[in-house]
Formats: structure tokens, sequence, C-alpha cells
């Protein structure tokens, strides 16, 4: 085992110790006597930190987060030249995530606590502002939400399906066709226009992502109540659509 900088905290060491058996052993490794072990420390420290093996395993988890979001953001691009292609570099990056870290992904899946949910409200907040710039640049074939969950779920059961299958059988070319049927599900092949897409839909998605949060012209209650009004053309004008 890879030994650790004097330095780190007696939090940073345990955890650390916890993520390097949860990733080599599963779950079961992770037991507060071999923690305590691997980072040098008396059991009795890992209860004083944390209370418990759950509190443990919650600190594990928004550890994995902030790794991951750090990871997200180092990506991030704030004005792509192809938004499209930025949905496809994100999505590949959380199922290589997920596909390689399968145990810590696992354990940040079934978090609960304060930190671990407010890292994962940060994660969706930038899935969110890709698909803003999808709806901006007329990309977008359904709306914000929606798009946002086939993004979300097609990423979570690429990972899921790649574990579940012998490794014997695995083949990459899945990962590829499921990102590539989430981007047709989610996008056009050219941007739209409003004249280009019959309806409203296209028109109303695009002025939503392009209104600003913070707008001055209109009141909080002025804003909501647009937002309100184009959520429902968008959705509405999608249905008449394909209905």
């Amino acid at each position: 085992m890879a030994l650790r900088d004097s330095t780190d905290s007696p939090r940073q060491r345990i955890v650390e110790a916890a993520v390097e058996l949860l990733e080599n052993g599963g779950p079961d490794a992770v037991s507060t006597r071999a923690v305590a072990a691997a980072a040098g420390m008396q059991p009795p420290a890992i209860y004083r930190l944390f209370g418990d093996k759950e509190g443990l395993l919650e600190a594990v988890a928004e550890h994995g987060y902030a790794q991951f979001l750090e990871r997200k953001r180092a990506q991030l691009d704030p004005s792509p030249q192809d938004p499209v292609q930025e949905l496809r570099r994100g999505w590949d990056m959380v199922v290589e995530f997920g596909v390689c870290r399968p145990e810590l992904f696992a354990v940040m899946n079934r978090a609960t606590g304060r930190g671990s949910d407010a890292a994962h409200r940060a994660g969706l907040e930038i899935l969110h502002g890709r698909v803003r710039r999808l709806a901006a640049g007329g990309w977008l074939r359904v709306d914000e939400e929606l798009a946002a969950q086939i993004i979300q779920a097609t990423g979570q059961g690429a990972v899921t399906t790649w574990h579940s299958t012998p490794a014997d059988r695995r083949d990459p070319a899945l990962l590829t066709v499921l990102r590539e049927s989430m981007v047709a599900a989610v996008t056009h092949a050219e941007p739209a226009i409003p004249a280009a897409e019959p309806g409203p839909a296209a028109a109303a998605r695009a002025l939503r992502a392009a209104l600003p949060d913070d707008a001055d012209v209109l009141s909080e209650a002025e804003q909501r109540l647009l937002r309100e009004w184009l959520t429902r053309l968008a959705a509405d004008g999608g249905a008449a659509r394909h209905g």
C-alpha cells in the first residue's frame, strides 16, 4: 500500500484509506478495523470523526464527488464551438468514471448525506448548463428537463449494463451506440430555427435558454411566469408536433 503524506489530516488519511480498500476489495473490505490499520490509526478515531461505518461511506462518497467534479470542471467549456460534441465528451467522462471506478461510483450513487447531495447538485448544474447551451443554439429536440433525464438515464444505464455483463462479453461498441442513441434522442441533426421547425416549441426552448437568470427588465415574479409559459409552449409544441 502506498505511503501517505504525513501532513494529511487524520480525516483525509482515513477517507483515502477507505477509498483504496473499497476499490481494491469492494464494500466488504471497508471494515473500521481494516480502514484504521491502513490509515495507521486506531479504530476509535473513525467513530470519533465519522460516527460509524455509514458516516465513513458518506465521506467516501463526498471524496468521490469532489474528484468527479474536478474532472468535469476541468473539461468544461463555457462557450463551446460545438455544443453537441461537448455533450458527447461530458457523457463519455461520466461513463468512463463509472466503468473504471465501479465501487466508488456505486457508493456515490447510494449516498444521501448533505455533502454528497450538494456535490450531486453541482454536477447537475453543469449538466443543465450543457443542455441550456444546446437549447439556446436551436439544437435541442425535447424539453430541457427531459433532455437532462435522458442524458442521466443513458449514462447510468450504460455503466450498470457494463458491470452486469460478464467480462468476456463486454463490447465497447455498446457504449458508443448508447451515447449516439442519446444524442439522437435529445438533439437535431442540424440546429433548428423557428421557421424550420413548425410550431412554437423550438422558439420557446431557445428563448427560455437565452433568458438571463438576473434580468433587470422583469421582476422575479414576471420571470417565473415567463419561464412557466415558455416551458409549457416547449412541451405542448413538441407533443402537438409528434402527436
